[in-house]
């Protein structure tokens, strides 16, 4: 009895259902990203869980459908910079940078992998990004507007101490946007008649000859620039503020939970919120380089009066009304 050939259209279609059931049981990858920080996780746990509930409104779930890799350089500017090449090995999908050294450490690690900036001082300004419209490379994000509100900061000052007259700044040089902040409150400075002491704070050791410097001077006020070593050490500098009586102004909210004066600055946390929604686009096929970097839209101004109290300063009620928050 002949045998009858299987049509060769039927051996097609069956090795193609077989293709497809085999695709299909293949688990999709999972996409991982990175949270890259100089500061100690423990510090910005606020805004990590931000960026994560951030995440879960656009439906991720971490350890689910995203794995997210947590990396500090506790403060080491040379750690965070063997952290960025370790994440680039390790072939994160995406790296979210929290502040500017961090943005600029992983931009030397990779031209390729995409970098959303959660936070940065002033993108252009740093030469993270071709234009905020444009980035037109690997890295986009959110900016603080960092320089435009360090002059704000000052103008906070001289509202609660009228007769201001000298101000000591402490920043680190090397902290991308440095300068740029600095020309912003130098420009303040002069349009209200005020002298600044800038103290470079390069390393943890060197924060109290920074205020021993700050009395010698005869600082009247402390205004402090975005620095991850200023931050890692906030309490200390708090410390030596009230210890010195002398009113402080601080770049970010966490000094002011942590005990100091004031603190006016871009709400950080929502930054980190909306950074989620940059992951997502870049995960669905967008370019960083053409994904505007956007600017923020809420402000934090707190005031915190128990700090008030300990150095015997009293806060115009015009400047108590505009606070955001109130610490008693």
């Amino acid at each position: 009895m002949k045998k009858t050939a299987v049509p060769s259209i039927f051996v097609v279609v069956v090795l193609l259902a077989v293709a497809v059931a085999a695709e299909a049981q293949q688990p999709k990858k999972v996409p991982r990203i990175a949270w890259l920080t100089s500061s100690p996780l423990s510090g910005n746990a606020n805004r990590i869980e931000a960026f994560r509930q951030g995440l879960r409104e656009l439906g991720y779930v971490e350890g689910k459908n995203i794995v997210i890799e947590y990396r500090s350089g506790e403060g080491n500017r040379d750690r965070v910079r063997a952290l960025a090449v370790e994440l680039v090995r390790l072939e994160v999908d995406i790296i979210v940078t929290a502040g500017a050294s961090t943005t600029r450490s992983a931009k030397v690690a990779t031209t390729t992998v995409p970098i959303v900036m959660a936070q940065d001082i002033d993108p252009v300004g740093t030469g993270f990004v071709t234009s905020l419209a444009r980035p037109g490379g690997n890295i986009t994000g959110l900016s603080t507007l960092g320089p435009e509100l360090s002059g704000k900061r000052l103008e906070l000052l001289k509202e609660i101490v009228p007769k201001l007259s000298r101000v000591a700044v402490l920043g680190t040089s090397t902290v991308p946007g440095h300068s740029q902040m600095m020309r912003e409150i130098e420009r303040a400075a002069k349009a209200f008649s005020v002298e600044l002491q800038y103290l470079d704070v390069l390393d943890s050791k060197s924060i109290e000859t920074a205020l021993r410097a700050a009395n010698k001077g005869r600082a009247e006020v402390i205004l402090t620039l975005q620095s991850p070593i200023l931050f890692s050490q906030r309490a200390q500098i708090i410390g030596l503020a009230v210890k010195n009586r002398l009113p402080a102004m601080y770049f970010q909210t966490e000094y002011v939970e942590a005990g100091g004066l004031m603190g006016y600055s871009a709400n950080l946390n929502d930054l980190a919120r909306r950074a989620a929604t940059y992951v997502d686009k870049i995960l669905k096929g967008a370019k960083p380089a053409e994904l505007p970097v956007e600017e923020p839209k809420k402000f934090e101004f707190i005031i915190n009066l128990k700090a008030a109290k300990q150095i015997g300063l009293t806060i115009p009620p015009n400047v108590l009304v505009r606070a955001d928050r109130l610490i008693r």
